[in-house]
């Protein structure tokens, strides 16, 4: 009497021989493609950053959660400040992420308001370019202006300070139009004439009477620079007491969702 035919048992693959299908498809070659892809958007295209300080107020909040475009300028020899490839360079105006030149551990974001060659001269509040003052507006719109709290201004100390302190105005730089944040009656604050030389820039935050910037560092190396501001794809008033880098979900701001920075 004959029985039914034995099936071979099937043996699963080695998922750690790196020469079969399993190993790229369900072993452990799958999750390192994965990360090597997302380190590769991260190194030459796309890397998130949170915002931690009012000095881009009101143009971008503190918690705000940014993408930053770093293949619009160009692609750099990984872990290092040495360019592949150069695309186009920073315009006045634009809003970058660098590398603060006097501790390259650490992230600044601010405006590009000065170029190679450019005259920089700044009081009471005006912006000089090249001797030419730029020009201050009241903003079409306070939507930015409405976002800020006085919490925002209380931050190092500054605990008797309040949003009721400063006044919003619309800059042009380049014919690009941001917002910018003046400390009323602080009409004394002076800097310069300084003349950006080759392959710096001058950089300047939003919330002018609130930034350590390049009126305080210095000028900024073009190498040093990481990408420019895209978009908020996160934004939150608080972060959670225990795990401070995720943002409390009770307090999210759902408008700034995909809110793009100018």
């Amino acid at each position: 009497m004959f029985g039914k035919k034995k099936t071979p048992r099937e043996v699963p693959a080695n998922k750690w021989d790196w020469r079969t299908k399993y190993f790229w498809s369900e072993g452990w070659g799958s999750l390192a493609l994965a990360v090597f892809v997302a380190l590769f958007i991260r190194w030459g295209f796309f890397e998130a950053y949170v915002i931690p300080s009012g000095s881009m107020l009101p143009s971008l909040l503190i918690h705000d959660h940014i993408f930053v475009n770093k293949f619009v300028f160009g692609l750099r020899v990984p872990f290092s400040e040495k360019w592949l490839v150069k695309f186009s360079e920073p315009q006045k105006g634009d809003v970058i992420v660098f590398k603060y030149p006097r501790d390259m551990s650490t992230f600044f974001i601010k405006r590009v308001v000065g170029e190679p060659g450019d005259k920089i001269y700044y009081e009471n509040g005006t912006l000089f370019i090249n001797d030419q003052p730029m020009e201050k507006k009241v903003p079409m719109s306070n939507a930015d202006f409405q976002w800020l709290r006085d919490e925002d201004f209380q931050r190092d100390g500054n605990t008797m300070d309040s949003k009721d302190n400063y006044v919003h105005f619309t800059e042009v730089l380049n014919t690009k139009e941001h917002s910018v944040l003046l400390r009323r009656g602080d009409i004394y604050d002076t800097f310069g004439p300084v003349t950006v030389p080759p392959d710096h820039l001058f950089v300047m935050g939003d919330n002018r009477n609130n930034s350590s910037d390049s009126r305080v560092w210095g000028f900024l190396p073009k190498e040093n620079m990481l990408g420019r501001a895209s978009f908020v794809w996160l934004s939150c008033e608080e972060t959670l007491p225990v795990i401070n880098f995720l943002c409390n979900p009770l307090t999210v701001r759902w408008g700034r969702f995909f809110h793009g920075v100018n």
